[in-house]
C-alpha cells in the first residue's frame, strides 16, 4: 500500500484570472528539512532562548530556499517542507533543490546561534507528480501541492546522517552530470516494497561539455548562413551579432560545435574562438566571463595558482607592456577565482573585456556564448560593451550567441537571427538511424521512434538512450529528459496560452480555435490571439486544412497529461457534440458539390445547442473526484436523423472543362404523350 499525504485545499479561494485552469498535474521536487535531535535540545532551553533558535534557524532555511526560488508550503514543528516548480519550472527544479539543500547545511555552520548550540539537519529531496493548487503557489501557502512525494521526501531525511542531503533516484537522475552522488544500500520505508534506493549529494560539479562525435544530419543550410555572415564581419571589419535561436533539444549546441571546428580561417587569416557556456544558476553571476578568459588563456580546470599565473602572462605578454601585464593580470586572477558581482570582479571584467578587443585588433576573432538566456545581466552588458566598442574602432570581431526562442534582448548593432527549425523527416529518419546503430539497438525502431522526435535531435537522442536503458520499445514512455523541457516551455507562457495549449492538447485531430473556446468555456474568439501567439512561439503550427497542430508530440502529451483528471472530464464533455475542425472543413467541401436537395441536415442541432458553461470552482469543490468524474462522463448521443447519401468527391477528369455541342431536344411524335426523360446534351465525339 503506498502511502501518500492528503492535504486539504481550500476550495473557497478564488482562483485569479490570469489562470484560468486552477489546477495542475506537475512534476515538483520537494525539499524536506529537519533538526537533529530537536526535542532533546528544546528539553534543555529557557522558552526564550527556544524562539530565538527557532528564528535564526527558519530565518536562514526560508533564505536560502528563496535564493534558489524554493516555496516555502509548511512549517511542521522544527521540520521546513518546501516545493520546487510548484508553478513555474525551467527545467532545472531538482538541482536548485539539491543545491539549496547543501546550502542550508552551510549556512546553519557559518550562523551564530544561541549560545554554543550548533544546529544540525537532515534534508530529504524527492521528485514526483502532485496536483498543485496555482493560485496558492507562494510562500505560506499552505495545502498548495497533494501527492505522495511529499511523503517520501519526509521519509527520505530520516535515512540522510547529519548535515546530509538524501535523493531518491527521480531527483538522482535529473541531477546527474551537475551534482556528485554517492549511492547508497536501498532502505526500507514503510508502505514500499521493495526497499528504495537512496543516494547522498556529495556537491555541486562543473558539467562536462557534450560529445559530438557523430556527423552532422541536416542543418547544411543554416550552417553555410552563418558562416557567409561570420565571414562577412572580419573579412569587412565590421562586427556583426548573430543569435542562433531554437527550442532546447533543437541542435544549438552541435551547429555551434561545427562551426568552431569548421570556421577556423578566413581569406588566409587565422580565426580565434572565445567560447564560453552559461551554466543552470551558476555560482557567481560572472561566470561566463571568467570560461571566457580561461578559454582566451588555455586554463585547464586542474591547474594551481602558479600555473594558472604563468599561462594568464604568457596570453597577456604580446598585448600589453610588461609593466601592464604585471598590474593586470592579479585583477584578472581574482576574476577567476570569485566571479561575483563585486566591484574588484567587474574590475577585472573590464580588463577581460580590453583584452579581447587588442586580441581581436591582432587577428580576427569570434566571440560565443551557448545558452545566454541563463546568464545574469552583468554578462548581457558585459558582451553589450565589447560588441559596441569593437564596432567603434572597426575590428574584425562577430559575436554569437545561442538561446531559447522566449528570450529577448536588446542587441546593439546590426544583429542577425538565425531560426534552428525542426529536422525534416528523411534527416530524423537518418539520424535515429545512426543513434540506434551506435546505441547497438535494431535500427527497425525508426519507424516507431520517428513520428515521436519531432525533428528535434535531443529528443531523438533521448529516446534511443532510453530504449538503451531498457525502456519498453512498444510502450516507449516519454524521456524524463524531454519532459522536463517540454514542461519548461509551457511554463514560460502566461496563464491563458497555458491554458488554450492544455485545452488542445485533449482535442484529436485538427485543432481549432471554436473547440478550443468551447472546451474552456470562453466565449467565441477569445483563443484566437493567444493561438496566433503560440504559432508565434513556435509551440504550434498552421495545418493545411486549416486550424492548428502541435509541434511535437511531446508537447501535446505533456500539455494533455497537465489537466487534473476532473477538468479533462468537464474538457472532453464540453467538445463531444462540436464536430472536429477537420471534418467541418471535408463537409464544407462535400457539400460544395452536392445539389441543394441532398445536403445534410446540422446534426442533432449541436450548433444550435450553447455550449455548456461548468465551473471550474464547483468542480473542484465536490467531496471526491472520481464521483465527479462518474458525473461529468458523457453519455452517448443516440442518432435519429436518416443516413445520408455519399456523393463522391469529383475527380480531375469530370472536372475537366470540354467544349459543349448545343443540346438536341427530341420531340414525341404527334399525339402521343409527353415524354418524362430529362433533357440530354449529346458530347461531340473526341
Amino acid at each position: 500500500m503506498t502511502t501518500t499525504t492528503i492535504v486539504v485545499v481550500d476550495t473557497q479561494r478564488t482562483p485569479t484570472p490570469h489562470w484560468p485552469v486552477p489546477e495542475e498535474r506537475r512534476t515538483v521536487t520537494v525539499l524536506f528539512a529537519d533538526i537533529v535531535g530537536s526535542t532533546a535540545l528544546v528539553d534543555r532551553l529557557d522558552p526564550e532562548d527556544v524562539r530565538a533558535l527557532q528564528r535564526a534557524y527558519f530565518d536562514t532555511v526560508a533564505g536560502v530556499l528563496h535564493r534558489w526560488q524554493g516555496v516555502v508550503e509548511k512549517y511542521v514543528g522544527d521540520a521546513v517542507m518546501a516545493l520546487f516548480g510548484a508553478r513555474h519550472s525551467d527545467g532545472f527544479d531538482a538541482y536548485r533543490a539539491v543545491r539549496a539543500g547543501l546550502e542550508i547545511q552551510a549556512a546553519l555552520d557559518r550562523r551564530q546561534m544561541v549560545g554554543d548550540i550548533r544546529l544540525r539537519v537532515r534534508v530529504g529531496v524527492a521528485t514526483g507528480e502532485v496536483v498543485v493548487d496555482l493560485g496558492g503557489a507562494v510562500s505560506g501557502g499552505h495545502g498548495v501541492a497533494s501527492g505522495a512525494v511529499i511523503t517520501t521526501a519526509a521519509r527520505l531525511q530520516e535515512y540522510a546522517p547529519p548535515g546530509a542531503v538524501a535523493l531518491c533516484a527521480a531527483t538522482a537522475r535529473a541531477t546527474a552530470g551537475l551534482i556528485t552522488q554517492r549511492q547508497l544500500t536501498p532502505v526500507p520505508v514503510a508502505g514500499r516494497v521493495p526497499p528504495v534506493p537512496v543516494w547522498h549529494a556529495v556537491g555541486p560539479v562543473r558539467p562536462s561539455a557534450d560529445r559530438h562525435d557523430g556527423p552532422l544530419i541536416g542543418r547544411r543550410r543554416e550552417l553555410a548562413t552563418i558562416r557567409d555572415q561570420l565571414s562577412w564581419a572580419i573579412r569587412e571589419q565590421n562586427p556583426r551579432w548573430l543569435s542562433l535561436v531554437g527550442p532546447t533539444g533543437s541542435g544549438r549546441s552541435r551547429l555551434l560545435h561545427e562551426l568552431t571546428r569548421g570556421l577556423t580561417t578566413v581569406d588566409g587569416l587565422s580565426v580565434r574562438w572565445c567560447v564560453a557556456t552559461c551554466q543552470p544558476y551558476p555560482d557567481q553571476v560572472l561566470a561566463p566571463v571568467a570560461e571566457l578568459l580561461r578559454g582566451l588563456a588555455g586554463i585547464r580546470p586542474g591547474d594551481g595558482p602558479a600555473a594558472v599565473h604563468d599561462r594568464l602572462v604568457v596570453a597577456l605578454t604580446p598585448l600589453f607592456p610588461p609593466a601592464q601585464v604585471a598590474a593586470t593580470v592579479p585583477a584578472l586572477q581574482r576574476l577567476l577565482t570569485t566571479p561575483d558581482g563585486s566591484d574588484t570582479a567587474l574590475a577585472g571584467a573590464a580588463i577581460c573585456r580590453d583584452v579581447l578587443l587588442r586580441l581581436a585588433a591582432h587577428r580576427p576573432l569570434i566571440v560565443a556564448v551557448d545558452d545566454v538566456d541563463r546568464a545574469a545581466p552583468a554578462v548581457s552588458q558585459f558582451l553589450h560593451a565589447l560588441f559596441s566598442a569593437a564596432t567603434a574602432r572597426g575590428l574584425p570581431l562577430a559575436m554569437v550567441t545561442l538561446h531559447q526562442p522566449q528570450w529577448a534582448d536588446t542587441r546593439p548593432g546590426a544583429a542577425r537571427r538565425v531560426t534552428i527549425r525542426p529536422l525534416a523527416t528523411v534527416q530524423s529518419g537518418r539520424l535515429l538511424r545512426h543513434l540506434l546503430t551506435r546505441a547497438g539497438q535494431p535500427v527497425a525502431l525508426v519507424e516507431r521512434l520517428l513520428p515521436l522526435v519531432g525533428g528535434r535531435p535531443g529528443h531523438a537522442a533521448a529516446y534511443v538512450t532510453s530504449v538503451a536503458d531498457g525502456a519498453d520499445p512498444v510502450t516507449l514512455p516519454l524521456p524524463e529528459a524531454v519532459r522536463r523541457a517540454v514542461g519548461a516551455e509551457l511554463d514560460h507562457l502566461d496563464g491563458e496560452r497555458r491554458a488554450v495549449l492544455m485545452a488542445a492538447g485533449i482535442l484529436g485531430g485538427v485543432i481549432s480555435g471554436a473547440a478550443v473556446d468551447r472546451a474552456l468555456g470562453w466565449t467565441p474568439g477569445r483563443s484566437a490571439p493567444a493561438l496566433r501567439g503560440l504559432v508565434a512561439a513556435g509551440l504550434l503550427l498552421p495545418h493545411r486544412v486549416g486550424g492548428y497542430a502541435f509541434a511535437t508530440p511531446a508537447l501535446r502529451q505533456v500539455a494533455a497529461e497537465r489537466l487534473p483528471r476532473v477538468l479533462r472530464a468537464v474538457f472532453t464533455r464540453r467538445t463531444a457534440d462540436a464536430p472536429r475542425h477537420d471534418t467541418v472543413r471535408a463537409s464544407a467541401r462535400e457539400s460544395a458539390v452536392r445539389p441543394a436537395a441532398v445536403r445534410p441536415a446540422v446534426v442533432s442541432g449541436s450548433a444550435a445547442r450553447p455550449a455548456e458553461v461548468v465551473r471550474l470552482d464547483a468542480v473542484r469543490a465536490r467531496a471526491g473526484l472520481d464521483a465527479a468524474l462518474a458525473a461529468l462522463t458523457p453519455t452517448p448521443a443516440v442518432r435519429t436523423d436518416p443516413p445520408h447519401r455519399r456523393v463522391p468527391t469529383p475527380t480531375m477528369a469530370t472536372l475537366r472543362p470540354r467544349r459543349l455541342a448545343r443540346p438536341t431536344i427530341r420531340r414525341p411524335p404527334a399525339g402521343s404523350e409527353p415524354s418524362r426523360r430529362p433533357v440530354t446534351c449529346r458530347r461531340p465525339r473526341p
